[in-house]
């Protein structure tokens, strides 16, 4: 299921959400340039739990800048054109109604800690990590979290398969979510223990779910103690 639009309309420029995705296309791009450099780039600015965990062990200060930057910076790092158009299509369309309803200064706190916080649920699932997490996708899953509570019956428009062809149909956000949340819940508890994802990377899985439900808890305390009509 490829989501191409919702059906509502900003009412403000969403400034901060497109300022978002020119920074992670810009850095992307710059990733392109970097050639076989690229690994140790990774390595240097993704988040790798192994070395969050263990960072005094190897003689390092606790509070040391080094040790906590890549939970920002991984943010905005994307292994290939999939993996960030993937994540940018999301933003795109589910980034703008969340800016609305927040401001913009609070959607730009909220993405921020929605990240870090997906990514220490990452790094809680598997510490002995020595693969770094990169990518929007755990910030941005906090932003399909709180789509998820500020509009329910929103629709959102999707490119589905059906018997070899592909179709448009409007499936209600509280159903795409709710399938896509579950979806990260079952890959996190299965296929991260297949041996082809133990070869491959595999996904962070873990980081998607957790970022959808503290960007879900966030939505569900703004909505109740800020409501607004719809």
């Amino acid at each position: 299921m490829i989501p191409v639009a919702d059906t509502i309309t900003s009412r403000k420029i969403p400034f901060v959400n497109l300022c978002l995705i020119l920074i992670n296309v810009i850095v992307f791009l710059y990733e392109l340039s970097l050639g076989k450099s690229l690994n140790n780039f990774f390595l240097d600015y993704g988040n790798v739990p192994v070395r969050f965990v263990y960072w005094t062990d190897f003689g390092g200060q606790f509070w040391d800048f080094k040790r906590f930057f890549p939970f920002l910076s991984s943010m905005f790092l994307h292994g290939g054109f999939l993996h960030i158009a993937g994540n940018m299509v999301y933003l795109w369309i589910f980034g703008d109604n969340v800016e609305d309803r927040l401001g913009h200064l609070g959607y730009l706190i909220f993405y921020i800690l929605g990240g870090i916080i997906s990514e220490i649920v990452q790094i809680l699932s598997d510490p002995y990590s020595t693969l770094p997490i990169i990518g929007a996708s755990g910030a941005i899953a906090s932003i399909l979290g709180a789509y998820f509570v500020f509009y329910p019956y929103s629709r959102v428009i999707t490119l589905l398969p059906v018997f070899g062809w592909y179709t448009f149909v409007e499936i209600p956000a509280l159903f795409y979510l709710g399938f896509w949340f579950l979806m990260q819940i079952f890959s996190g508890t299965f296929l991260s223990m297949s041996p082809a994802s133990f070869s491959s990377g595999g996904v962070a899985w873990w980081a998607h779910a957790g970022g959808f439900g503290i960007g879900a808890l966030i939505g569900w305390l703004i909505k109740k103690s800020f409501p607004v009509e719809e």
